[in-house]
Order: structure tokens, then sequence, then C-alpha cells
């Protein structure tokens, strides 16, 4: 089952879970300093992203005391990192105080020294394979790799990557960020290449290139951003995302145009992202009450009705905290039953293949 997996995503991390948050404060003594704080700055939140439209809300409503500062929604795991470095001396609303990156973004992040460690009051719930075991960053949620695909102009849905390179979807295959910046985009290329038989990592990275040069070459790439306004628009009638944004995005299209959101046949590629508060937060205890907010139930639900399943989904649904209805919502379990979860390794040895190669072997510049 896809959850096994999850919990079973590598054991190479040999994360060991201790309880207690890195922290001599209170839960109270936190709220207070974070409502002295004022503001909460983050990045790189898009509202149809994981439902976060309505956990931001959720935590507004819940500390009204508290403005929240959101810079760049739509920016990639590599500018958030950049955002930290670029502002480290910035005690200003440019800094951001929290960030929601990549896995592969969350090791390095904090080898650079940008991330601070904290632990939630649910870390023991929060798998071990998918944390650092100092509390530098953990994982917040995942899903599975898609194709949303406009059904008004794209007559025969591809049910495969090897479709993609079909003539008949020339002009029509984007993807949903730069591959040399965006997690999202830098793993759908690791999915393409798993798809050709290559083996996770640097191989995987390197035949994913390859099959992106074949789909530019062909004339099927566009090097615009894929968005649900691009789909819809026809700019990019097909867009390679994760499954919950595709998903979000139906329900935002709400039938205009008509979209279909497949999960391929190969290369089922499943994605943990992580959250870490950085080393240089203006608002670090406001950054630790979001962070106890996120991984609260209330958080994680909030992450749930926005298709993501979360960090605590398997502690949650054992203590039956899980509405039948949010259950319900999902897609079948069956489309995920051939999902790999990539090891650290595996996501680090793609990311340098994809982020380093994509100029010269693709050669196509994806921008807004």
């Amino acid at each position: 089952m896809l959850m096994k997996k999850f919990l079973c995503l590598t054991s190479s991390l040999a994360l060991v879970a201790s309880t207690g948050a890195v922290s001599a404060q209170s839960l109270a003594e936190i709220e207070a300093a974070a409502k002295a704080e004022g503001t909460l700055s983050t990045i790189a939140l898009p509202h149809d992203w994981c439902g976060y439209g309505a956990v931001i809300d959720g935590f507004k409503a819940k500390y009204p005391e508290i403005t929240v500062n959101e810079l760049n929604p739509d920016a990639g795991s590599a500018d958030e990192i950049e955002a930290i470095k670029a502002n480290k001396d910035n005690k200003g609303p440019q800094a951001p105080d929290v960030i929601d990156v990549g896995l592969a973004f969350g090791p390095s992040a904090k080898a650079e020294g940008l991330t601070q460690p904290y632990k939630v009051a649910t870390w023991d719930e929060i798998p071990a394979e998918v944390k650092d075991a100092d509390g530098h960053w953990y994982g917040d949620y995942y899903g599975v790799m898609s194709f949303l695909v406009n059904t008004d102009l794209v007559e025969n849905v591809p049910q495969d990557w090897a479709d993609l390179l079909k003539p008949e979807y020339a002009g029509q295959v984007a993807l949903a960020g730069d591959p040399r910046a965006s997690n999202q985009a830098i793993l759908a290329v690791l999915a393409a290449g798993m798809s050709t038989g290559a083996a996770p990592g640097e191989a995987a990275g390197k035949a994913g290139l390859d099959f992106f040069k074949a789909l530019n070459d062909a004339g099927n790439f566009v090097p615009v951003i894929g968005k649900a306004g691009t789909l819809a628009q026809g700019t990019t009638p097909i867009v390679i995302m994760w499954d919950y944004n595709a998903l979000a995005a139906r329900d935002t299209l709400a039938g205009n145009p008509p979209v279909e959101v497949v999960v391929p046949k190969s290369g089922v590629l499943a994605g943990v992202y992580v959250q870490a508060i950085s080393a240089y937060a203006p608002q670090p205890n406001a950054a630790k009450l979001w962070m106890e907010y996120l991984y609260s139930d209330e958080g994680q639900l909030g992450w749930l009705k926005g298709y993501c399943h979360p960090a605590r989904f398997n502690a949650m649904a054992a203590a039956g905290k899980i509405p039948q209805e949010l259950l319900d919502a999902l897609p079948p379990a069956a489309s995920y039953e051939a999902a790999y979860f990539p090891t650290l390794e595996e996501v680090d040895a793609n990311k340098a293949a994809v982020t380093g190669g994509w100029d010269a072997t693709v050669g196509a510049n994806v921008a807004e």
C-alpha cells in the first residue's frame, strides 16, 4: 500500500526520531511571543497548492493578531533557498520565516546553515524516514506525478509518458515549473526517465533529460510554466504536475474546460515535501507557531482537503481522526499502488543531473 511505501521511503536516511521540542519554550510562551512579533512571512505557497489558501485562512482565524505576509507564491524550491541566502541580514518583509521545499532541498539547506531546529508537539507521529533527527526539516505531505489534460483540445488523452511523444500532441505538453529550479518539474523529469526503465537517480535523471529533448525536438514541448489558466487558454493543453495540483485545478475550472487527471501507467513517482524554519527568520516564534498549526490535526486535515496526503496520515487514520468524506474524495488507492518513493540519495542525484544538464541537453528556457 502507498502509506506503507511512504513509511519505508528509505532506510538510507537512518534518522532517529527523538521526543520533545528543540526549545525551552512552552507552547503558550511561543504563542505569546509570536503575537508580540505580529507577522509571519511565508514564501512559495500558492493558494491552490495542497489547500494552502484555506490552511492560511485557518491560521489567521486562529491567530488574528498575526499578519501573514505571503512572498512570491509561485516560487520554486531553489528560489526559496535563495530568498533565505539573500536576506540573511534583512529583518524586513522580504525575508522568509519558513519554507516548504522538495525533499532534496531540506538536507542541503541544513548543511548550508540555512535552517534552525524545532520539533513540533506531534513530532513522534511524523515518520522517521522523512524527518531530520535534529528537527531542521520534516516531511509535510506527498502526492504522485500526473498529467492534467484539457479534453476540449486533446481528443485522445495520453495514458503514459511514451504517448506524449506522439505527433498528435504537437505544441501541447508543458511542465508546471522550471526544471532548473522547481522541485515539481525536476521530479517530473525523473519520472519520465524512470518510465524508460532507467534506474531512479542519476540514470533516470539523464534518461528524463533525453526524453524531454526528444519531446522538444518533436515540437511537442511548450516552454511555458503550465497552470490551470494556461491549460484553459489552450497554451498548454497538457500539463505535467503533482496529482493534488491537478485535482485542485480540476475543481477550480469546474468543467470550463473539462479536464482529465491521469496517473501514468509507468514511471509512477511519489514526491515528499518538507517544512523548515529559516536560521535567519525575523519572526522565529511566529514560525514555530505556524509549524505547530501545520502539524496539528486541523492543519493536517487542511492539506488533506487539498488532496495531499499529510505526514501524520497513518497516525490520524489509526486514531479515527480523518472524516470519511475526506477519504472518499481522494483518488482510488489502486491508482497509486505502483508509486515509487525515491530515496534521498536518488532525489539528490536526479536533482544534480537535471538542474546541471537541462540547458545543454534540452535547451528550452521554461518561463512564465
